[in-house]
């Protein structure tokens, strides 16, 4: 098969979209950390956390959408604990992030090792199906979450851009102390803005498990979080470029599945796991050196210090 018969089946389109929704979720979520200047790196584990208690939840009875809402409560309670250590403790953000990280993933193992002691295969759930009702072909062959995260793109950079709220939470990763001038507690707006990415990180986990697949498996997550934290970079900050940068990302990753595929495929497998990482790597290179990132990101602040 070569490639520009590849990219005229909507097949492939399909699962572009599809490989791209938990970064797009995952992505707005370390950009609502890092624009009010707290870097998350707990991203990895929080999605491997949101991915098992939200399948869990589903597994034990609960509807999908039960499910997803348990994702997002596992990923805000992460959230509040990295906040409490990197807002009201001020201690290093690399740190604590890389340490929920380890804490939510070896939480995750645990709970199922516990949860299914016996079991030699992952137990499944019935995922979230495709919305055929949709008139746009792509489109109707996605699942709910799919359409959420697509959504959440406007909803994001309208409240960054065009709301007082989303005013606070960028002078709070600018100027923490202009925000403090005008009133605003930088405190409450960082914890906030932590909380809330935080649980958009636990839905793109969930997606895996109840929309993507229909179990939860180790090492599902496989590096996800550390491609979106790479991806706000190089969307410079804003919701609309960070969708581009995980659909650019997508399409490698689905473009290399299809040549690994392809009758044509000369090269070793590992070149073709190599392609997406390495194309992005250099879409990355030469976007940052233009970017503009959020003045006071990853400064710890102290009220009423200048």
């Amino acid at each position: 098969m070569e490639i520009f018969d590849i990219l005229a089946n909507q097949a492939f389109w399909v699962a572009v979209l599809r490989i791209a929704t938990p970064l797009i979720l995952g992505t707005l979520g370390v950009l609502l950390c890092e624009r009010a200047g707290v870097l998350n790196l707990g991203i990895e584990g929080i999605m491997v956390a949101g991915a098992f208690t939200g399948w869990l939840a589903v597994f034990l009875g609960a509807p999908l959408w039960i499910g997803v809402g348990v994702a997002a409560l596992t990923g805000a309670a992460f959230g509040l604990l990295h906040a409490f250590l990197t807002v009201a403790l001020a201690l290093s953000q690399h740190v604590s992030g890389l340490g929920i990280t380890l804490l939510a993933t070896a939480l995750s193992y645990y709970g199922y090792r516990v949860s299914f002691p016996k079991v030699t295969t992952p137990p499944t759930i019935t995922p979230f199906g495709s919305m055929d009702a949709l008139g746009i072909p792509i489109l109707a062959q996605q699942t709910p979450l799919t359409m959420l995260a697509l959504a959440l793109v406007p909803i994001i950079a309208f409240t960054l851009y065009r709301t007082p709220m989303g005013l606070a939470v960028r002078m709070a990763g600018e100027n923490p102390q202009a925000a403090e001038g005008q009133g605003v507690s930088v405190a409450a707006v960082r914890t906030g803005a932590i909380v809330a990415g935080s649980a958009l990180m636990g839905v793109a986990g969930s997606f895996l498990t109840l929309s993507a697949f229909n179990a939860f498996f180790f090492n599902m997550i496989n590096g996800r979080g550390w491609i979106c934290v790479a991806l706000v970079v190089f969307a410079s900050w804003r919701p609309g470029k960070a969708l581009l940068g995980a659909l650019l990302f997508a399409f490698f990753d689905a473009l290399q599945l299809r040549l690994q595929q392809s009758g044509d495929a000369v090269l070793p497998y590992q070149m073709y796991l190599m392609l997406p990482y390495v194309l992005s790597i250099v879409a990355l290179v030469l976007v940052a050196r233009k970017a503009s990132y959020p003045q006071a990101l990853m400064k710890p602040y102290r009220k009423g210090e200048r």
